[in-house]
């Protein structure tokens, strides 16, 4: 699909490299979008919400518009890693997509409770800079088995593969207006 333009919701290396992997055939370009949820997302629902309002504003610039979000969810065991993903093809269908979860260590979670972003703390912890434009806190704390990269490539696919099968598509009016 050498024509088809899809337009990441984010300029992260990590994030337009796992599409442009996987999306290989297509055009895929980087572009700064607002999230419009706040810079550490707390829940499943703000972090897929950051992701829907990533694709449907990289959408206006591009055939299909591809959005990808970090954040955390409590649970009963403690604070959960998160990351999701939203693609709003050129019919103005949207799918949606989760990808893996790990507990964060309770220093980290107690930082984010704090009002600190993951990213921030991250780099303290790792006493480097930029490990979210690197292997994230998941490859941090998978002893790199699992990279920031390869798990967005993960919630890529799922998506991709959603958009062939066109099954469970939610419907948009153009430029997204049902999503509130």
């Amino acid at each position: 699909m050498p024509n088809v333009k899809i337009i990441v919701g984010s300029t992260n290396h990590v994030k337009v490299q796992a599409i442009a992997n996987v999306f290989a055939n297509y055009e895929v370009t980087g572009m700064e979008i607002d999230s419009k949820v706040s810079a550490q997302p707390m829940t499943d629902q703000e972090t897929i919400k950051g992701a829907i309002n990533r694709a449907i504003g990289a959408k206006r610039y591009g055939d299909i518009g591809i959005g990808l979000e970090g954040g955390v969810q409590q649970t009963m065991y403690g604070l959960l890693l998160v990351n999701y993903g939203a693609l709003v093809d050129e019919e103005y269908n949207l799918y949606i997509a989760g990808g893996a979860r790990i507990l964060l260590p309770n220093d980290v979670a107690k930082e984010i409770y704090l009002g600190k972003e993951l990213g921030d703390i991250m780099d303290q912890y790792c006493h480097k800079i930029g490990v979210k434009h690197d292997e994230g806190a998941v490859g941090v704390f998978t002893n790199n088995f699992v990279k920031r990269q390869e798990m967005f490539e993960h919630i890529g696919k799922l998506l991709y593969g959603q958009m062939l099968c066109k099954q469970n598509a939610v419907k948009l009016f153009e430029h997204g207006e049902v999503i509130k």
